[in-house]
């Protein structure tokens, strides 16, 4: 079995470098000068406590593909059709990208579509190099069928990305686990705005409260903090990197790369969504979507947005949505 892995940033980077220490056929997809640097020189990945330059096959598009090839999709999910457009819909996708939209999006083209939880603390910020802080695993994924149940392949491909630095769990609710992730990445663009002031945690805090009302009220079950917790033990512990500085996390890289545009409508912007159909207000949600969007767009520095801008903002937004 061949893995795809499209996307070979932080997330995608680890996952097929970690693959391919384990023995398995794996091929890259990446654009721009991070291809030409993993084709030139192969793929940089540090971790805790190792620094390897892996020679994995890269292509910056749709290569002629096989019956056992498997797509691992790791872009943003603004990103998502566009990603797959040029793939054949016969082969299987996994997911693996924070949110809750991308398998239904996948899933009208392609019929057998996987889940896959994510917890891997990585950073992307230089062509060609993956920094990876996850100790003494890079990451934990729960990997399921869409939209529910274990079948022999999600088997498999727990069994493979298990085989080294990775810990890998097949799970038949894997979308509540994702419901779950997706009340902890609310935080994303909290980070992104405001970088990592005094305070941050109460904008988060209210963000996630406005999400668990949602959620409630549209009948949703998502894994608990301490279910997260639990599973994830010691297994896979934050750790610094000699010579590296972790900026912040995915939304934060987004806005530091300059990259154009950033994943909060399909995180925040889930609840936004949620609360919209069931009548639900989201202030917070709504004003960290709208901003970090914003941010995204003009090109504008993480941590660029002063706290009581934003909280004016908020209250704003609040006392619109009361009248």
């Amino acid at each position: 079995m061949r893995y795809i892995v499209i996307g070979a940033g932080a997330v995608g980077g680890t996952i097929g470098a970690r693959l391919h220490q384990g023995g398995h056929d794996v091929l890259l997809i990446a654009r721009g000068a991070h291809y030409e640097v993993l084709r030139r020189d192969g793929l940089r990945l540090v971790t805790p406590d190792s620094d390897e330059t892996l020679r994995i096959p890269a292509a910056d598009g749709p290569v002629p593909t096989r019956d056992d090839d498997v797509l691992i999709l790791a872009t943003k999910s603004q990103d998502t059709i566009a990603a797959l457009a040029p793939w054949t819909s016969d082969l299987p996708v996994v997911c693996a990208q924070n949110g809750v939209d991308n398998e239904r999006m996948v899933l009208r083209r392609f019929e057998r579509v996987y889940g896959m939880c994510v917890w891997l603390p990585a950073q992307h910020m230089e062509p060609g190099l993956v920094e990876a802080y996850g100790h003494p695993n890079s990451g934990m994924l729960h990997v399921g069928r869409y939209p529910q149940g274990v079948d022999e392949l999600t088997t498999r491909i727990v069994d493979d990305l298990g085989k080294h630095g990775l810990v890998a769990r097949a799970t038949p609710d894997v979308m509540r686990w994702k419901y779950g992730k997706l009340l902890g990445n609310l935080g994303n663009a909290v980070e992104a705005l405001l970088g990592h002031v005094p305070g941050r945690e109460d904008v988060l805090r209210r963000a996630r409260e406005e999400a668990v009302t949602v959620l409630r009220v549209a009948g949703i079950e998502h894994a608990t903090p301490e279910e997260e917790a639990e599973s994830r033990g010691d297994q896979v512990n934050v750790r610094p990197i000699e010579g590296s500085k972790r900026g912040g996390g995915s939304s934060w890289q987004s806005l530091a790369r300059g990259s154009g545009s950033i994943e909060a409508d399909y995180l925040n912007g889930e609840i936004v969504l949620l609360g919209r159909l069931h009548g639900v207000p989201t202030p917070v949600n709504e004003v960290l979507r709208r901003e970090a969007d914003r941010f995204a767009r003009e090109r504008l520095q993480p941590g660029a947005m002063p706290m009581d801008r934003l909280l004016a903002l908020i209250d704003e937004r609040s006392a619109a949505g009361s009248h």
